[in-house]
């Protein structure tokens, strides 16, 4: 996580509200902001570095590399390629993935299936997103939400019966107005008139997307469950992307886990996007919550709109 810690009243005062209601309204008490220098590459390689350390390998151990990230330092090129470089990982194939806030989820699948083909080997899964860069300060709605951060992991082969039990990917096309930046791409590129416009803020219709995790999340990840052959209610751990609270209070509730415990760390570092789901668990792994067999569910959610789920149970490499 960036060094740079912003409180409540930081936020409140430039956005025209007062901590009490931030903290009322999301839970998130402070987050983090990357220092003026810093891109989203640079938290990436930060992340890497620390699950590489944990994974207790080097960086040309790893076959591929995937980051997960709507806020990438440049258009072009892939920001995967300048993580690479800064590690000396040239042994990998690197790409992008953008599918916002379920990003992480969704480079876990690919991961699983690219372990899968090559047996013995090792990727690494970054989720990254700086988007304080993007933030409309006069937006209430997004400005008290969203933070910088990011999370990764060394997917590789564990023995048996640990390891992804399975992963289920969602998506609704016809929700992609809920979250957008308008523009800055092909249909709308970079001019004066975009950007006096805001058109390179993140926008949200927040109920619009507190309607659609509530009435699709908790179905998702009841239809993965039973698929693999187990109840929501013998799930240890559920570790949500952290988009706001009170929300993931709702989808507990509606999914019926009440009795796994719930990581949360948006209180302190906010809606870190893609980086949410990897942050939360990488906390709850350092601080020895999780036991070998825990069944671990995954639940990502946002832009696209999308929903990745996965279910594993936790174990330590082969």
């Amino acid at each position: 996580m960036p060094k740079d810690e912003v409180g409540n009243e930081e936020v409140a005062a430039r956005v025209g509200v007062t901590a009490e209601w931030i903290e009322r309204k999301t839970q998130i008490v402070s987050r983090r902001y990357a220092a003026p220098d810093e891109a989203t590459s640079d938290l990436a390689v930060r992340a890497a570095e620390r699950a590489l350390e944990q994974a207790g390998l080097a960086a040309d151990r790893i076959d591929y590399l995937i980051v997960s990230t709507s806020t990438g330092d440049f258009p072009q090129p892939p920001t995967s390629y300048l993580v690479q470089d800064a590690l000396g990982a040239y042994g990998a194939a690197c790409f992008d993935v953008n599918v916002v806030c379920s990003g992480f989820v969704y480079a876990l699948e690919l991961a699983r299936a690219l372990a899968e083909r090559r047996p013995g080997s090792h990727v690494l899964v970054i989720g990254a997103d700086l988007y304080s860069r993007i933030l409309d300060f006069g937006d209430r709605r997004t400005a008290v939400l969203f933070a910088d951060g990011a999370g990764a992991a060394v997917v590789g082969p564990v023995a048996a019966p640990y390891g992804i039990i399975g992963i289920d990917l969602a998506s609704r096309g016809d929700a992609h107005d809920l979250i957008r930046v308008e523009a800055g791409g092909s249909r709308n590129p970079a001019s004066a008139a975009t950007v006096a416009e805001g058109g390179h803020f993140f926008k949200m219709n927040g109920r619009g997307v507190r309607d659609f995790v509530t009435e699709h999340v908790p179905p998702a990840l009841t239809a993965l469950a039973e698929r693999v052959g187990i109840g929501l209610d013998q799930v240890d751990h559920f570790v949500p992307h952290q988009a706001n609270g009170v929300m993931l209070g709702e989808v507990v509730e509606l999914a019926g886990l009440t009795t796994a415990t719930t990581h949360r760390t948006l209180q302190k570092y906010g809606n870190v996007g893609s980086a949410s789901v990897p942050v939360a668990l990488d906390e709850a792994n350092r601080s020895g919550a999780l036991a070998p067999g825990d069944l671990v569910l995954l639940a990502g959610f946002g832009g696209g709109m999308s929903i990745g789920a996965s279910l594993l149970r936790w174990g330590v490499s082969a």
